[in-house]
């Protein structure tokens, strides 16, 4: 499959480039960001997905997170695709920001007229990967996923529906419950149908009760201020209480202004919040992604 490069930037001394090809599973052109770290030059790399959250291109990630000297240091290959296809010119699909462009949610859509191109979760999970691994010097057995809100849905339900695939998971303010937010009900039921049953496969409070695969060991970064925390749409409460009665290990960092008596707010939802701790995830990364 062909790659176009639409740009390449020097950085730590390896290169965060853009690429476009044409999609077989989404139907249309679509673009992901790679930094390739100094010793991608000499030999493969183990590589990271980071999934973005709603309304993101693939350019959110690869400008505003700073990750590209941790990774340079790890000798982490990372992959940031976009959120959701584009230009299908499906009615419906640019009127509003939490549904349709830029809204993927990390499905396969089964319902009109969003199935034929509304295939994300198998985008992300097949396609992407194979493009990467025959294109660039990665080592195919050392793969991990991490993502931000509907991104941060997107890598935990991956993980989880895919054990042994990934070596490690994380998330910056994930949309863990998606069957019980509003944010889930939009995107589930226009991509889905009526059929909440159907639902339970795209919600990772529902597959962590029932996964019995290889070990995980899961981190994830709240910020206490975060307005979509307050407004009921990312419910980590649910998800932590299911990984518990299922023993499975999970790091929540509950991340709040240092000084209790400031005046100013904690962390919210943004990409500060994602670049003040996203060095500590790409070291929860390079752990399990050693040779």
């Amino acid at each position: 499959m062909a790659l176009k490069q639409v740009s390449s930037n020097k950085c730590f001394e390896g290169f965060q480039k853009v690429f476009e090809h044409d999609s077989a599973e989404l139907k249309c052109k679509m673009k992901f960001g790679i930094y390739l770290p100094p010793k991608a030059e000499t030999g493969k790399c183990p590589v990271l997905y980071w999934l973005s959250g709603l309304t993101c291109t693939e350019q959110n990630f690869i400008t505003k997170a700073g990750f590209q000297q941790a990774a340079a240091e790890h000798g982490l290959i990372v992959v940031a695709p976009d959120t959701s296809p584009r230009g299908c010119n499906i009615e419906g699909e640019d009127e509003s920001w939490d549904f349709g462009t830029g809204a993927g949610f990390y499905v396969d859509a089964t319902e009109d007229p969003w199935k034929t191109n509304y295939r994300m979760y198998s985008y992300i999970k097949d396609e992407l990967p194979k493009l990467i691994n025959a294109n660039f010097p990665t080592d195919p057995e050392r793969m991990s996923i991490f993502g931000h809100s509907m991104g941060g849905h997107g890598a935990l339900i991956l993980a989880l529906k895919n054990p042994g695939k990934y070596k490690s998971v994380s998330a910056f303010a994930p949309i863990c419950n998606p069957i019980q937010c509003q944010w889930g009900k939009k995107a589930l039921g226009g991509y889905l149908g009526p059929d909440t049953s159907k639902w339970e496969a795209y919600d990772a409070t529902q597959l962590v009760k029932s996964y019995s695969g290889s070990p995980l060991d899961i981190l994830i970064d709240q910020g206490k201020d975060d307005q979509f925390l307050s407004a009921g749409q990312l419910l980590p409460d649910n998800f932590i209480a299911a990984c518990t009665e299922r023993k499975i290990p999970v790091v929540f960092r509950l991340q709040q202004a240092s000084c209790f008596c400031s005046p100013w707010s904690g962390y919210d939802h943004s990409y500060f919040f994602i670049a003040s701790f996203i060095n500590d995830h790409i070291k929860h990364h390079a752990k399990y992604l050693k040779a």
